[in-house]
């Protein structure tokens, strides 16, 4: 193996780093998991991408691509392989104006992106953590503040340059490489490392952005009422709800009601918030104009000895009301995880599901439970929370990748249904046959 790192040397131009290196300890670890990887690959370039991955394959060590980090099995780290890190590609241009097309780097940060094109009056619907890299979130889904009218972060993408298990180059689009365009929005890492992607972005002004909260006690008159409101508001609008909160007192905590309104029209935006204002006996509004880049918050790992567990679902509209019920009765109870509600709808539900390996479309809301402790407590929980999961199942479906703990072959067949998961199949054994890129929400390609 150190005959291969001295013969990468001499033409790979970005850094290596050996578990010797004294910043070894830092780099090989992600937000959520810190592995012992053999070697960790910061390349500068593109050529040095094609560098790692044949250095992986020529080697049979197992292979992490890390964009920011952020996947919460710890995706971005491994024991005994090989990390490939990206944030030296990190690149943000805006290539056609006309067009407002935008290339960026598969190593880039949210809280980069939008910096960059906020001077140039675009943004992209991402996210809403600045570290979280644009490429974790994108191939999964995007689900962030402007989702409801811009659709998901992968809706927007229009290109992409992918190095493959064979170590080549490969642009994609809808003319070029078709099948890989259409796995790579929604398949994950499945299919090779995206060194640079193309997005539209869209114009942007200034958001009205902030929170409502209501006591807990009207937790089902302000969760029935938002709910129902969110179908028929304006795309404007994107809100996610917050039970539980364990720094505002756990079950007694408010119920927070965030709100995206994208516009800076006073008029319009209170036309669409008021509404919500008027579900309860309101206990605190901050909701102000601000900048698209100061909506989004700052993202840290976990403190040490901290354990996370979160799993998520989908919600369609006919079982909205049971499930909301659930989730009010819950949220207020002893030891609740803590719950978060995100309106989808809107764009999202007007792609066809098929039209990417997000498939999805039709789901109204997306629910997420989270666990955080001391690994004792974590799993002292599990048992409340698997039963929690049982009373939400009839009335639930599927899984979204990005906003899950455990990588399980079950797992997996939440996050895409079968008819999804046999078209993503195919793609897979052309394009990575050995199943190099398994260090993810695996499709196998047998």
């Amino acid at each position: 193996m150190q005959d291969a790192v001295q013969n990468l040397q001499h033409h790979f131009a970005g850094d290596i780093i050996e578990p010797d290196a004294p910043q070894y300890a830092s780099a090989r670890a992600a937000k959520f998991a810190a592995g012992q990887p053999a070697l960790i690959l910061r390349p500068a370039t593109v050529t040095d991408v094609q560098a790692a991955v044949r250095y992986a394959v020529d080697l049979g060590l197992a292979m992490a691509v890390r964009s920011g980090g952020h996947s919460f099995p710890g995706f971005g780290t491994n024991d005994g392989g090989v990390v490939i890190d990206l944030g030296g590609l990190t690149g943000v241009e805006v290539i056609d104006k006309e067009r407002h097309l935008v290339r960026i780097g598969g190593g880039a940060t949210w809280g980069e992106v939008t910096n960059s094109l906020a001077p140039h009056g675009l943004a992209i619907s991402s996210g809403d953590t600045k570290s979280v890299g644009v490429g974790g979130l994108t191939l999964n889904g995007g689900i962030g503040w402007t989702v409801r009218k811009h659709g998901l972060t992968l809706d927007n993408l229009v290109g992409a340059e992918v190095v493959t298990a064979d170590g080549e180059i490969n642009s994609v689009g809808e003319q070029e490489h078709p099948d890989l365009f259409w796995a790579i929005r929604g398949g994950g890492g499945n299919f090779g490392i995206v060194t640079s992607f193309v997005f539209v972005a869209h114009p942007t002004t200034d958001l009205y952005f902030g929170k409502i909260k209501f006591p807990a006690a009207e937790a089902v008159t302000v969760l029935r009422g938002w709910a129902d409101y969110l179908n028929h508001a304006s795309d404007d609008l994107t809100s996610i709800v917050t039970l539980a909160n364990p720094m505002a007192g756990g079950p007694q905590a408010p119920v927070e009601v965030a709100v995206a309104f994208d516009g800076d029209d006073p008029q319009r935006a209170a036309e669409a918030i008021d509404p919500i204002r008027r579900l309860g006996t309101v206990l605190d509004d901050d909701v102000s104009l601000r900048a698209y880049p100061d909506i989004l918050v700052d993202g840290g790992a976990p403190p040490a000895g901290i354990q996370l567990i979160t799993r998520s679902s989908f919600v369609d509209s006919e079982s909205v009301p049971e499930v909301l019920d659930i989730l009010a009765e819950v949220g207020t109870s002893e030891r609740s995880p803590v719950i978060a509600i995100r309106s989808v709808g809107g764009a999202v539900s007007r792609i066809a599901p098929d039209a990417t390996a997000y498939a999805h479309r039709r789901a109204e809301l997306l629910i997420i439970l989270t666990s955080a402790g001391p690994q004792p407590v974590v799993e002292a929980a599990r048992p409340g929370v698997d039963a929690v999961w049982a009373r939400l199942a009839p009335h639930t479906d599927g899984a979204y990748g990005n906003f899950l703990t455990a990588a399980g072959d079950q797992d997996v067949a939440r996050i895409y249904p079968a008819a999804t998961y046999r078209r993503l199949a195919d793609v897979k054994r052309r394009y990575d046959p050995g199943n190099l890129f398994a260090g993810n929400h695996n499709v196998c390609p047998q």
